[in-house]
């Protein structure tokens, strides 16, 4: 496995925890401040890769893993064993494992809304979140599905809904291919025309390799999905109504967490659904009140696409911790 002089080699070990095998990658000191690192669709413990030599060349210990259905951690058939509160589980399962009582938390994408989870439903488990891409966003007076509606069938997790759907229509394509196109995406609102298939729709860059990721990097992430499937992967977005239900208790609850928020200012999901309006009005603080937020250059993919700069933002953020 790569070795990176800095923080030392990149260690994989699992842990049997919550009726699960979670894959983890370790690297830096094992006695380092815990940073636990949660990545979003369609990725892997590796889309940190950047930030664990970073964080371990600083004397953190990064622990990334791979989530549910991902990798090399256990898949559940059932899509029930995928919603937020059985995620949240996994990442504080993962902590009494290893007799972890508070960790730093950084996630991405669907990684962001464990992580938001996390601090919302175990404050006493966080020191303290950086989130990378989806701002907390407090719980909608409807279900997700009744909302994204108004989109039309296009929509991606509207496609995403139905069981077998997407998997059928990215069948048609090599593994590769398929990640590649949602690495690639620089549209403003992902919803294909009537009667298309969003993974049809979406292009490929035609860079190849992808300007922050080598070909035997998207290999790796090939490699896999080809094993794993996409199944377990777009359970979570099947799972968005139930997990409206589930979080009624916390309805109107606030982040009380010391959180970051870090974004690219040409992320599609930052640019769509009134997202940087929400952000840059004090929306997002109000629901957030302890918060910093970081808007850099970038699109979605940020903590490879800008790893330097990410990496600057999330350690500036940590030092002011570091002497608590």
């Amino acid at each position: 496995m790569e070795s990176v002089d800095a923080g030392g080699e990149v260690r994989h070990w699992s842990a049997e925890v919550n009726d699960i095998s979670l894959h983890v990658a370790e690297q830096g000191p094992a006695a380092g401040p815990a940073v636990l690192l949660l990545h979003g669709f369609p990725e892997l413990w590796l889309s940190w890769r950047h930030q664990m030599a970073a964080l371990a060349a600083r004397g953190f210990r990064a622990l990334a893993i791979d989530l549910r259905g991902y990798g090399e951690s256990s898949a559940p058939t059932d899509p029930a064993a995928y919603t937020v509160l059985h995620l949240v589980g996994d990442a504080v399962a993962l902590l009494d494992h290893l007799r972890l009582p508070k960790v730093f938390v950084v996630g991405h994408d669907l990684g962001a809304q464990v992580a938001w989870h996390l601090c919302l439903l175990r404050p006493d488990r966080v020191r303290a979140v950086v989130v990378l891409g989806v701002p907390y966003f407090p719980r909608a007076p409807r279900p997700a599905t009744e909302i994204f509606a108004a989109l039309g069938d296009g929509f991606y997790i509207t496609q995403f809904q139905e069981p077998g759907r997407a998997e059928k229509a990215f069948a048609r394509y090599d593994v590769a291919t398929v990640l590649k196109k949602f690495y690639s995406i620089e549209l403003d609102n992902i919803t294909a025309p009537p009667g298309v298939e969003i993974i049809d729709f979406l292009q490929a860059s035609s860079s190849s390799p992808l300007p922050w990721m080598t070909d035997e990097e998207l290999g790796q992430y090939a490699e896999k999905f080809q094993k794993s499937g996409f199944t377990g992967p777009l359970n979570y977005y099947r799972m968005m109504d139930t997990n409206w239900r589930l979080t009624a208790p916390w309805h109107g609850a606030k982040i009380t967490v010391p959180a970051k928020f870090i974004a690219g200012k040409k992320d599609t999901g930052f640019e769509s659904f009134g997202t940087k309006r929400y952000v840059e009005s004090g929306g997002l603080k109000s629901n957030v009140p302890d918060l910093e937020v970081a808007i850099i250059e970038g699109h979605h993919y940020l903590q490879q696409e800008q790893a330097e700069r990410v990496n600057t933002e999330i350690l500036s953020f940590l030092d002011k911790f570091s002497e608590n």
